[in-house]
């Protein structure tokens, strides 16, 4: 019985391998080509988004990118020219699905089609339960899980006449484990997971490929432009810090280098620095643990008061922590990924 247990295992194990093998192979045959593709990114003109556009520019695609601020997406656009790229701007609202049926149009009318969705879109609500309303659930529901429904739906039919397309959905490693003072982002994101794998599964026999990114920490700047609640001051301090520092976070041009490399190969699933690797391994193999360990984290964040459920940015809610040294590197990447304007 021992032995054909063991014997079983072992050609599992060889199995499982020469699929492994087989599947790299393919891969790498059969990796994607930018050049002369049209690019949709949502949330492009700023952070990761930008990124992303410049980076597939400098693969040969033609990008186009929306958001909602044409300010930013005129500075976007301005940044991408003076790269060469050949790049489109639209204002839109992701949560809006007229503005996002316009927008596919236009983007489509333009480059002849959209050959690659990247759902980048997103907002952060920032503050302890007691501050959450029902609105920043509804916010973050809408412009994570909604917004990228209404575009993959919009992109589905060219993409299927074609017989190929890929599709990038940013979710967050808050999409893999709910962090503390980040109910609804997590939870949203969480939902945005279970959406990017549920397409995956059904448009294969269409000739699309979905990737799943998680990404950790990235030094985009974006903190500055997230919501605080409660002691928004303290709540921006750890925040931007953790965003900041080298030990807790990944510089955002590598993880704009991955997810563009994860979409050219047609992964199911990326996960960007190591930190987040470990905690989602981690969780999947401890899950109370990891809530014990959750629960005490949430006792050293800031405690409910301040502004309380009032909402503030984070470039109005500096303190002696924020920005300072510990921020520096955060504050440069807000300056190059237009987060906010040079002075």
């Amino acid at each position: 019985m021992k032995e054909s247990l063991s014997d079983a295992l072992k050609l599992a194990a060889v199995g499982a391998g020469a699929y492994l093998a087989a599947r790299a192979v393919y891969r790498r045959l059969n990796e994607y080509d930018f050049r002369g593709k049209s690019v949709l990114i949502t949330g492009g003109s700023r952070g990761l988004g930008l990124l992303l556009a410049r980076g597939l520019a400098a693969e040969g695609a033609r990008v186009a990118v929306c958001a909602r601020d044409p300010h930013e997406l005129e500075r976007a656009r301005a940044d991408l020219a003076a790269r060469g790229a050949n790049a489109f701007v639209f204002p839109c609202d992701v949560t809006d699905r007229a503005q996002v049926r316009e927008l596919v149009e236009v983007v489509e009318r333009h480059f002849g089609g959209v050959d690659v969705l990247v759902n980048n879109a997103g907002v952060i609500q920032v503050g302890p339960l007691e501050t959450m309303t029902l609105a920043d659930f509804e916010q973050a529901m809408a412009v994570h899980f909604w917004g990228p429904l209404y575009t993959t739906l919009a992109v589905l039919p060219g993409m299927r006449a074609r017989g190929e397309g890929r599709i990038v959905n940013i979710s967050s490693i808050g999409g893999k484990i709910a962090v503390p003072h980040l109910v609804p982002y997590s939870a949203s994101k969480f939902a945005l997971a279970g959406l990017s794998d549920g397409l995956r599964a059904e448009l294969a026999k269409d000739g699309i490929v979905v990737t799943s990114v998680f990404p950790g920490l990235m030094r985009t700047g974006s903190p500055r432009n997230a919501n605080f609640k409660g002691q928004h001051r303290a709540e921006y301090a750890w925040f931007a810090i953790s965003d900041s520092l080298p030990v807790s976070s990944i510089s955002a041009s590598r993880a704009a280098a991955q997810v563009i490399d994860a979409c050219r190969r047609g992964q199911a699933e990326l996960i960007i620095s190591t930190q987040a690797q470990a905690a989602a391994k981690f969780r999947a193999l401890f899950p109370e643990a990891t809530a014990d360990i959750l629960g005490a984290v949430n006792r050293l964040l800031p405690a409910p008061g301040g502004i309380g459920r009032a909402r503030a940015k984070g470039r109005e809610s500096e303190s002696a922590l924020a920005p300072s040294f510990l921020t520096a590197l955060s504050e440069s990447a807000a300056r190059r990924n237009n987060e906010v304007l040079e002075s």
